[in-house]
């Protein structure tokens, strides 16, 4: 498709809008400079950033001290988890600049609202995806969540909260089952069960987790439980739509007593998978993938083909027919993406 032409009116806003981004760059880039070539910035030093507030950045010193800092506009985006060098600014203890990033283990991205990949947090051993029995996850959405994290490269790690309400949902307990079959780590508890709190407690032990799920199955709540002098907002459920209220309005980093660190993101009810490609969606579904080498032909849709190895593996039941289902979905709604793009 042939992209719109803009009117004058239109490239004359976004002409303007860049300069002012610009100029916004420029003014701060002065001022780093200003503090550089005074001398009242301190040595280089590590530092882990906790919270991301747009134009500065909660850095943590290795004293446990936390410090606003300013960015240097060469620097990529810089996101919660992110391991950086920064320096003090000694005309004003409370303030930093940070002048580099260091290597990341793993990046968690997210598409926004045009499609681009914006990084989320930086340096996640683990996805935990938090489903309930009320409100309901739909497998669908798990398994898209299962395709992201084969983007990311992220271990995924499915937990299901609020057990107590599996009577308004017990086919979750077969799900889960299926899943563990396929090779998923799956943890079943509780928030409001003592033994369920140190079943989390446990999973997210060692290194860095984020929570990821619908709004209302309790990622908030969860962490409430684990951090009960942290100030997270507990969304209520709305009696209208029986669909949480989204709480965080930026992703931070908190540390669990018990060990472990935890970083708390923005709820979405979907993921988006503008970002996937063929390879994230067969390592989202290693079921059907491992059939699909059988196929006759190498595009084969899984539709309508004959000698078709996915088709023959559900008919004989190596692959459950949800989880085709569910392959087509995410593979269609990403050719319509492409096809509108």
């Amino acid at each position: 498709m042939s992209k719109r032409k803009l009117t004058r009116q239109q490239q004359f806003r976004i002409d303007k809008v860049q300069q002012e981004r610009l100029s916004r760059v420029q003014k701060k880039d002065q001022f780093i400079e200003q503090k550089i070539e005074s001398g009242s910035l301190g040595e280089p030093q590590s530092g882990l950033i906790v919270a991301h507030f747009g134009a500065t950045i909660d850095v943590e010193a290795s004293t446990g001290e936390l410090v606003r800092c300013h960015v240097r506009s060469n620097l990529p985006v810089l996101v919660t988890g992110d391991q950086v060098i920064w320096h003090s600014d000694t005309q004003n203890s409370e303030r930093g600049i940070i002048s580099a990033v260091q290597e990341r283990r793993t990046i968690l991205t997210r598409p926004d609202a045009r499609g681009k990949l914006r990084p989320v947090a930086a340096n996640i051993d683990r996805i935990i995806i938090v489903v309930a029995p009320a409100p309901r996850t739909p497998v669908n959405l798990i398994d898209r969540y299962l395709v992201a994290t084969a983007h990311d490269d992220i271990m995924p790690v499915i937990l299901l909260n609020k057990f107590d309400l599996i009577d308004q949902a017990p086919e979750m307990q077969l799900e889960l089952k299926q899943y563990e079959d396929l090779g998923y780590q799956t943890v079943i508890a509780s928030i409001k069960d003592p033994d369920g709190l140190k079943t989390i407690q446990a999973l997210v032990a060692e290194g860095n987790s984020v929570f990821v799920g619908q709004s209302g199955v309790g990622k908030s709540s969860i962490i409430a439980e684990l951090l009960p002098e942290a100030e997270i907002r507990i969304g209520e459920i709305s009696e209208a739509t029986g669909k949480g209220r989204h709480t965080t309005t930026t992703a931070k980093l908190y540390h669990i007593p018990s060990g472990g660190q935890l970083i708390d993101s923005p709820g979405i009810r979907e993921f988006g998978l503008w970002h996937t490609n063929p390879d994230d969606l067969a390592r989202g579904f290693p079921d059907v993938d491992q059939y699909a080498a059988h196929c006759k032909f190498n595009d084969c849709t899984h539709t309508h083909e004959p000698n078709c190895g996915v088709k023959v593996a559900i008919d004989g039941g190596r692959i459950l027919q949800r989880r085709l289902d569910s392959f087509l979905s995410i593979r269609n709604s990403v050719d319509e993406v492409v096809m509108r793009s």
